[in-house]
């Protein structure tokens, strides 16, 4: 017994739990063969209506509760929000097994967009259960497994479908098992005890500990710094103001005192909470240099999710499934480990990035242009596919890039805050766009022009990162120089010898 406690207060035991619940949400068999599922027997929908009329939904409904469910889930302390994001995707399969009109389709997407929007809790919940020093290897075990989940899941898709073994409703079956599986593991996981914003600790220990991690080899940044003392000066007014709450007059009688770890929190210090939310933001946001980068992931996100969210229309275009045995689960689970496997790599190369950094990226943007132009105007499969592999890979190599360029100088709530902002950005982008381009209330563009879009769109992203990062280039050479000619220069007479004394 003793053995079984000791267990249930380390860290691994909620982070295998998580593991667990991350590996079954994700093993999605049918999702590669989505598209062939609702417009086939099963469904009996139309391409247009899928693409023009069902698929918008998600985009709507993400956008419409990303904001609430990112705040109730620091305010709920993640996992309740870890439950819902089960229950959900629960409700989205069976939906999705059991319903066909257009409208419980759509239905069915809304919620897929609060399973979407539900993410936030999952990566976050790790750090508010871990000790700050486990946290990389916690995280790592986290996202390899979410991409283990979707790989074994693309793969076992693939071999039900290419051996004839399942019937498309039978996959999806299958499917509910695994989000049963992984509702029933999420209601195991361990409350936490506090949270980055709404609950959080007041000790001087985590100041303490961030302002060590922040040295490297003996020096610090003068940036981190600036925000280690911003973030003393911020905890301290925190808790300041919770010492200023407990000698007010009443509040012995009235209930527990701010040092309780479970404190109900009220309107006045949501409030608190917002405004520093809003001040961390626009420090934030002040850097240049991460302003840079972070309109490039709203971009380079928005582009992403919207081929990734069509690209199995634009398969079905190029080679009808009824003429041809699809590979669409393989081309996935290739992607995706070679995707995972170029962000891996990049860890180990010497670049400068802050110097070349907006010039590859501009680089292989254009190279991410390149495969989209390839795959809609290609009318071989094989091709297509290819395309795809090396757009996905192009983009997880850029996506780690922009990741340790903007995390680099950040502590773990601003951590959040920013990646937060930045998808929210690349939401709003991506709402504009499928309602204009894709929605039949807009445009209603076909596939072709949707993906030349597309195309188009990081075509204009790769001229403006280039130019930006030959510009930056540029600067930086001329910095140089002027240091050069402006450094101190010996003006001795004929003849000194500096070694006679």
């Amino acid at each position: 017994m003793e053995a079984v406690r000791r267990w249930r207060t380390d860290w691994r035991y909620p982070t295998a739990l998580l593991c667990i619940y991350g590996f079954f949400s994700t093993v999605k068999p049918m999702e590669p063969f989505l598209i062939l599922y609702m417009t086939g027997p099963d469904k009996n929908l139309t391409t247009e209506e899928v693409n023009n009329t069902i698929f918008p939904v998600w985009t709507y409904s993400y956008l419409s509760v990303l904001v609430p469910v990112f705040l109730l889930t620091d305010w709920l302390r993640y996992k309740p929000v870890v439950v819902f994001q089960g229950v959900t995707l629960f409700i989205t399969t069976a939906m999705l097994l059991w319903l066909k009109s257009v409208p419980t389709m759509q239905a069915m997407q809304f919620f897929y967009g609060v399973v979407t929007a539900s993410e936030v809790a999952y990566f976050s919940y790790i750090y508010s259960v871990v000790d700050l020093k486990h946290y990389r290897k916690a995280t790592s075990y986290v996202r390899s497994v979410q991409l283990l989940g979707y790989t074994v899941g693309s793969v076992l898709g693939q071999l039900l479908v290419s051996f004839d073994l399942m019937s498309f409703n039978n996959i999806m079956v299958l499917t509910l098992v695994f989000t049963a599986i992984a509702l029933l593991v999420s209601c195991l996981l361990p409350m936490p005890q506090q949270s980055m914003f709404f609950h959080r600790r007041r000790t001087g220990q985590k100041i303490a500990t961030e302002g060590t991690a922040r040295h490297v080899d003996g020096t610090t940044k003068h940036t981190s710094r600036a925000k280690l003392s911003l973030e003393q000066m911020r905890d301290e007014k925190v808790e300041v103001e919770e010492n200023e709450d407990e000698a007010r007059p009443g509040l012995d009688e009235e209930g527990p005192t701010s040092k309780d770890p479970e404190e109900s929190v009220g309107a006045e210090r949501c409030s608190k909470v917002l405004l520093q939310l809003w001040r961390d933001f626009c420090q934030c946001y002040s850097t240049r240099e991460l302003l840079y980068w972070s309109v490039w992931w709203a971009m380079a996100t928005c582009g992403y999710n919207q081929t990734v969210n069509y690209v199995q229309v634009l398969w079905e275009h190029v080679q009808p499934s009824q003429n041809f045995s699809v590979y669409n689960g393989g081309v996935e689970a290739v992607s995706n480990l070679l995707g995972a496997a170029s962000a891996y790599g990049i860890g180990f190369t010497e670049v400068r990035w802050e110097q070349w950094g907006e010039l590859a990226v501009g680089g292989l943007s254009g190279l991410e242009a390149a495969a989209l132009f390839l795959m809609t105007f290609t009318g071989n499969i094989w091709v297509c596919y290819t395309g795809y592999v090396i757009f996905k890979c192009l983009h997880m190599l850029l996506i780690t890039i922009a990741m340790y360029q903007i995390a680099a100088d950040l502590s773990m709530e601003r951590y959040a805050m920013v990646f937060g902002v930045n998808n929210f950005g690349a939401l709003v982008l991506q709402t504009i766009i499928t309602s204009v381009v894709v929605d039949s209330g807009g445009l209603g563009l076909g596939i072709i022009a949707q993906f030349t879009i597309n195309a188009g769109y990081f075509s204009l992203i790769a001229v403006v990162y280039s130019l930006r990062g030959l510009f930056t280039i540029w600067r930086l050479q001329k910095s140089n120089k002027s240091h050069e000619s402006t450094s101190p220069i010996k003006n001795e007479p004929p003849g000194f010898d500096e070694n006679r004394f």
